[in-house]
Parts: C-alpha cells; structure tokens; sequence
C-alpha cells in the first residue's frame, strides 16, 4: 500500500482496494460527495454503489462513528474515515463490494487507511496550490488585458494585489518557447529578472509568455534591468527559446510595444541568436497629425456614441475592444476575450453595421485599426480648423506629407527583396490576405505562397501571416504611395 502511494498515489491505492474487493472503491466528503472513485469490476453498476455509499457516509457523519456498514441484500458498503487533517477534514473511504465479502477485505481497508490518508492529503495540498496559481494567472492575465485596452486606473488597482508594482516606462519581451517548456521558461525569467518583470501566459498563443519589463534610466545597461539584455539572457539560458523585444514606451502605450515585440519575434526566428529587438520607426497614427486625429473621431463616433438597448447588451467601450482585440488576434480574439465565437461574430456585425464598413475587407480594417490607434495616441491635438475632407476622407490623411514619407520608408526596403516583392503583398492584400485566391492570381501553389510571404517577414521584420500582422500598415503605405503617383 505504502509503495502504491509513493508511485501512484490515491487513484492506485482506489483501484488495488476496488480490484480486491470486486466492486467500487471510492472517496466521500461528510455530505456523500464523491471526491474520487474507481470501479474495480466492469459489471458492477458503479452509480448504485456510489449512491448506497453516499447514503452510508451521510449516516456516518451523523452518527459521528468510527467505522460504519451499511448492507443490502446484494452488496455491503464498509467505510472508515481518513485521518482528521486540514486536507482530509471529513473525507471518508468507502468501498462497495457483492456478497459474500472477499476474504480479509475489512483488514485490507484498515491497512490502506493510512497511506490513502497521507496522499490525499499531499494531493489537496497540490491542488490548491494550482488553484492559486491559477487565480495569480488569471490575475495577471486581466491586468495585461486591462493595459492593452487602456484601462490604466483599472489596471493599476488589480495589479495592486500581484507583485511587483506595475512598471512605467516599459519594454514588452515576446518570448516563444517549445511545448511545455512556458513554465520553466517562466521561473528562469523571475530569476534573471530579479522579480522585477511581469509576466504573463499569453492567453492566445498557448507556446508564448509576455513580459513587461522595466525600462529605466539604466536600461541601456548590462544587468537584468534592461529588456534587451533580459531577452538576450533567456534565449541564451533556454534552448529552442526565441524573443522579440519592444522598444521603450509608456505603460499606457503597452498595446503597441506588445505589436512591436511580436514582429521583432517573427525576425528572431530567422537569427542564429534567437533574439531581435524592434527597430525605432514611428506608426502611421503619431504621422496622422491633428487632421487624422479628426479623422479618427469622425469616423468612431457612430461606435462611441453607441448605447445598448438591454443591460446585458455590449457598450460601447467593450464594442471597442472587442474590435481591437480581433484586429489584432483574428480568430483567436474568442480566447483572449474569453466569449465564444458567435458573439465575436455578433459583436463585429454590430460595429460594422454602426461604422458603416464591411469588416471582411482589408481596406475597411485598416481603417478602423488606424482609427483606433488613433484615438489611442495621447500626444495628438484634435483642436484647429479643418476642412470636410480632413475630418472624414481617409486620403486625404493619407495625402499628408508625414504620412507619405512613413509610407515611403516603409516600403523602401521592398525594393531590396526582390522583383516579385511588391507584387505578392499587393496582391495578397487585394485577396484579402487569403492565401489560397492569393495563389493562384500568382499562378503558384499555397505552400510557395506561404514560403514568399515567410521571406517577406524576414525581409520586412515584421509578422504578416500570424497575427499581430503588418497587413494593415502595409495596405495604409501602399495606398498612400498609389495617392502620390
């Protein structure tokens, strides 16, 4: 018995005593609950014992015995209650087994009681513990979700109960791993951090940890403090480890370093080093100017000024960032929101329907997605005169000479990735970013498709089919260029 419990611990222990006495073993709290069973003889029928020993452990507990038998005229249910400890407090064994009784089944019981006691004693300890940590997960988890909507005060209130304190200003650490490693990747993060950084199970990628990183006056230092030499660090200490780092920002800024962090993940996997850090290059919302931030509100109104018909209706806030949620994950929205797929779909149709865009169409995402950032960009000025068509026509903010040089700097290096560069985003873009019609405009299979697409990434060090993608700010540049000429 003691063996069995160093090797298999309860469920071994439940199925030698259900094997032995050719029926049902099982664990019961004082109310019958079973807690844990194993039938030991397949033609036992394991829900007419569980229910006589659930009534037999209910008399027990009233009867406040030490032992307790309860018979019928086909079977006899024995029970013994485990040892009284935090763990075990109430818990019972039972075990139900056909007349006549094997031979020496009751000595059998009394011998197991002990070590069943002690595992599942050890075992709640464990579980508990996973509930913990599950609990610190998910905390984390929703602060993360917090920061990449905006709800800073929120934020910071949730965080106040996790450690550490949430850091501003902060670089943002992807950090990929290979199956099961996220948890040991995890430990030698605290450890090389010094418990410094926060960090977070990607709730979308299943292989991914976010870390948010300090990043002050000594950040360009060599020590734990610096996200660089932290990413640096871990994929040296972790095989198979690939990270991409942010540049430095703002807390309420955790958004974009997260997108930032990912396309720099998506070069990583290209370098012998396993480590690349994004290059410093400003977004198409801080180029957008005063007339693009009119733009912007213009253009959201519909969805801000949104109110729900019903309580349990979405609002306008969550509207918001269920939208950005899917602009940045897709599909995979459904697992960072936490809602299922048809109230996605439900949700989109709404902001569709209330901005006056098919969401199906790269063009009309693009927009939203700079709209968004946008109107998450503190630094810009809404005040001034403007005309009709800065407040409503995005070309119009395209056709500003900030937006124009971005779009040139971005599509500079295209011309360095060979002659079949341009024609395959622009079409896969004019596909709506689906590789099969992409394919075969080009007259090549999917997997070449694909492979031109991965060289892409390379080339561009940015992440374009695995979302966050560089879809939108590709189709924002190659308009504003088309506008140009």
């Amino acid at each position: 018995m003691y063996r069995l419990a160093r090797t298999g611990g309860s469920p071994e222990l439940l199925r030698r005593l259900a094997q032995r006495a050719e029926g049902w073993a099982g664990i019961l709290d004082g109310g019958g609950t079973v807690l844990q069973a194993v039938a030991g003889n397949v033609r036992w029928p394991g829900h007419e014992a569980a229910g006589l020993a659930a009534r037999a452990a209910r008399e027990l507990t009233a009867r406040s015995a030490g032992s307790y038998a309860l018979d019928t005229d086909e079977c006899s249910a024995l029970l013994l209650p485990l040892d009284r400890t935090p763990e075990t407090d109430g818990a019972v064994l039972a075990l139900v087994a056909p007349k006549p009784l094997p031979g020496g089944l009751t000595t059998l019981m009394a011998d197991a009681v002990m070590p069943l006691a002690l595992s599942w004693a050890s075992e709640s300890v464990e579980r508990k513990r996973r509930r913990v940590d599950l609990a610190e997960s998910r905390g984390r988890e929703a602060v993360l979700h917090l920061l990449m909507t905006g709800q800073l005060s929120i934020a910071h209130q949730v965080a106040g109960a996790l450690r550490p304190k949430l850091p501003d200003p902060v670089r943002v650490c992807v950090v990929e791993c290979s199956g099961g490693q996220r948890d040991e990747v995890a430990r030698v993060c605290t450890d090389v951090s010094g418990g410094r950084t926060w960090i977070v199970r990607c709730p979308v990628y299943a292989r991914h940890l976010i870390l948010i990183v300090p990043a002050d006056e000594e950040a360009e230092a060599e020590g734990p403090e610096s996200g660089r030499t932290l990413g640096l660090a871990v994929a040296g200490l972790v095989d198979d480890c690939v990270v991409g780092v942010s540049e430095e920002v703002r807390l309420p800024d955790t958004a974009t370093a997260y997108q930032q962090a990912f396309h720099a993940l998506a070069v990583a996997r290209g370098l012998p080093g396993r480590h690349a850090r994004f290059g410093a290059a400003p977004g198409p919302a801080l180029v957008a100017g005063a007339a693009g931030a009119r733009w912007a509100d213009a253009l959201l109104a519909p969805l801000l000024a949104h109110l729900p018909r019903r309580s349990q209706d979405p609002g306008s806030q969550e509207l918001s960032a269920t939208v950005a949620s899917w602009l940045a994950f897709s599909s995979h929205a459904t697992q960072h929101l936490k809602i299922h797929r048809n109230t996605l779909a439900a949700r989109l149709k709404l902001v569709g329907e209330l901005l006056g865009l098919d969401l199906n169409r790269v063009s009309d995402q693009a927009a939203v997605d700079l709209a968004l950032r946008i109107r998450a960009t503190p630094a810009l000025h809404r005040s001034g005169p403007a005309g009709p068509a800065a407040a409503e026509d995005l070309d119009a903010v395209l056709g500003a000479p900030g937006v124009q040089d971005w779009a040139v700097q971005q599509l500079r290096i295209l011309a360095r990735a060979g002659p079949m560069a341009e024609e395959t985003l622009r079409t896969w873009l004019r596909c709506e970013a689906q590789l099969s019609p992409t394919a075969a405009e080009l007259g090549i299979s999917v997997p070449g498709a694909r492979k031109r697409l991965t060289r892409l990434e390379e080339s561009l060090c940015r992440s374009l089919l695995q979302t966050p993608s560089a879809r939108y700010d590709l189709w924002l540049a190659f308009r504003a260029v088309d506008l140009a000429a």
